[in-house]
């Protein structure tokens, strides 16, 4: 392509990516409200039905397959496939099955999307990296933090969508676009890793610019203001590439759950998907690793040991949890006492391996007198509690720092705080529902629709259209949940989801999420025993 077509078929794209973004989920949401409400999950949904019959054609047997060039198509701005000029007028419609058009829907998605993410990429950098104004005013190991490796990125994703155009140019049917996506995860999107891991570094270089160089906060106010942002921040643009490499993963799901069983194109969707997994979790772990290690040495410097001292930093240990609980006094007999002055406060810092409890003390300070591993804490609930003793719970250390069996009874702010600490200090503890790797039929469900970030290391952070099975609910409005396209599991405020009612859905999730990881059999052997938290 030229330089001259490679600028005109990113103009011709009508939407930025995060407004792409926005509208395909919200889309998924309504479409997953309708089949909640229909009796038959079966029953297509308006985005998902063909026009075939509505538009009969003539026939085209004797034509030549009309060529398309469906990213240059100045229409194309949130389109169909089957709504395409190009589609309507061949009569391909007439002669595709359903399933077939829903798997080409889904492949066109994944093209269109990447376009759009590009003309995204490439704002970023023209409009806000090379701005003039902005060079003069950024040191350059300021701006190396805040742009990281984009360019890298930026390249990677022109590559990306000038083979995945080549492709749909060749045929009006797409014929496959996750060899394609698998080719170029291998070989290319190394660079997300890099940029992501870099995250924690840019939102702080970025905060601390705001904060201290004004010429920088009014500048990046007036580009933000100009048209071609169309009301977008300049974080979103940041976050771009996070966001992409992620929802990749997700539209080749889409793809697999739509393609025939045991076919080419589910082996190289399995294999596309696969791929991905590893570049998304390696994004994942660069995020947690840097801002971990830096959460570690914090810690580190507010413990003071009155046993003998346990090391805190280790390149293999992180945070779960921390925060302040009442311990009862003296022998369990007393609990039917109703007085506040049988606890007492104590702090609570438990690690993936480790349980730390201390005494706060003044300076922000902890005094630790008692520790045990992780793997030998028991808990268990407290039943026929009176007001006073409403959720309070027994801590069992099998075997503490004095190498001995030692029991705490530990009183929680609310009834979602005491599960939430029951779950953190025993992960194995049978939940109130059952989790979808145990291979159950049926399971509670819920449907993000409201994005929301977590703010405690226990919660888990959801995306617009994120499903979700319930693994247990608390009556003040928290939710634990295991989210079906990764198995990532966490709390979060019930506000944030709509309950999937209709069984049927929920059962055609699951088997979709089935499908999605059968490619690992050992992996989901793993899942259920596999610690999460």
């Amino acid at each position: 392509m030229t330089a001259d077509s490679w600028r005109n078929l990113i103009e011709h794209i009508g939407l930025l990516y995060q407004e792409y973004r926005d509208k395909s989920t919200r889309q998924e949401i309504e479409t997953r409200r309708l089949q909640d409400s229909q009796t038959d999950p079966e029953e297509s949904s308006p985005s998902e039905e063909t026009p075939s019959e509505a538009e009969p054609t003539s026939t085209t047997e004797n034509k030549a397959p009309p060529q398309i060039s469906l990213l240059r198509n100045s229409n194309s701005r949130f389109n169909l496939w089957q709504d395409l000029p190009e589609i309507r007028s061949s009569g391909v419609l007439s002669i595709l099955q359903p399933d077939e058009i829903k798997l080409q829907e889904a492949m066109f998605e994944l093209v269109t999307s990447e376009a759009s993410y590009y003309k995204s990429l490439n704002l970023l950098v023209s409009h806000f990296m090379e701005n003039e104004r902005l060079k003069k005013i950024l040191h350059q190991s300021e701006a190396h933090i805040l742009f990281s490796n984009v360019l890298d990125v930026m390249a990677v994703s022109e590559r990306f969508l000038l083979d995945l155009e080549q492709r749909v140019e060749e045929n009006i049917v797409i014929s496959d676009v996750c060899d394609i996506v698998y080719q170029h995860t291998i070989n290319h999107f190394s660079v997300y890793i890099t940029y992501v891991s870099n995250q924690t570094y840019q939102e702080r270089a970025y905060k601390q610019l705001l904060q201290e160089k004004p010429a920088f906060r009014e500048l990046i106010s007036q580009l933000e203001l100009d048209p071609k942002c169309k009301g977008l921040s300049f974080s979103s643009f940041l976050i771009l590439p996070f966001q992409r490499i992620t929802r990749l993963k997700l539209l080749v799901q889409n793809i697999l759950k739509k393609v025939e069983e045991k076919s080419d194109r589910e082996t190289t969707a399995l294999d596309a998907h696969k791929e991905l997994e590893t570049v998304v979790k390696a994004c994942n772990e660069g995020v947690r690793k840097m801002s971990r290690t830096e959460q570690m040495i914090s810690i580190q410097k507010k413990l003071e040991f009155k046993i003998k001292s346990v090391p805190i930093i280790s390149h293999s240990r992180w945070l779960l949890k921390q925060g302040e609980l009442q311990q009862m006094n003296g022998p369990k007999t007393s609990r039917t006492l109703r007085t506040k002055k049988l606890f007492r406060e104590i702090y609570l810092f438990l690690f993936n391996d480790l349980l730390v409890i201390c005494r706060q003390i003044p300076g922000d300070k902890y005094q630790v007198f008692d520790s045990a591993p992780r793997g030998l804490l028991r808990v268990e609930e407290l039943e026929d509690q009176g007001q006073s003793l409403a959720n309070v719970f027994i801590l069992r250390l099998l075997e503490n720092a004095d190498d001995r069996e030692a029991s705490y009874m530990l009183k929680a702010s609310s009834q979602s705080e005491m599960k939430r600490w029951m779950i953190s200090l025993a992960p194995n503890r049978r939940t109130k529902f059952v989790s979808f790797t145990s291979r159950l039929v049926d399971c509670p469900q819920i449907q993000c629709v409201h994005p929301y970030v977590a703010q405690q290391p226990d919660e888990l952070s959801l995306e617009l259209a994120d499903v979700l099975n319930i693994l247990d609910k608390t009556d003040d409005g928290w939710i634990f949940g295991e989210r079906l396209h990764d198995q990532e599991r966490g709390w979060f405020p019930s506000s944030m989801g709509e309950e999937i009612l209709n069984p049927k859905i929920r059962a055609q999730n699951l088997k979709e999420c089935f499908r999605v990881h059968k490619s690992d059999d050992s992996q989901r052997r793993k899942l259920g025993s596999r610690n999460r938290q």
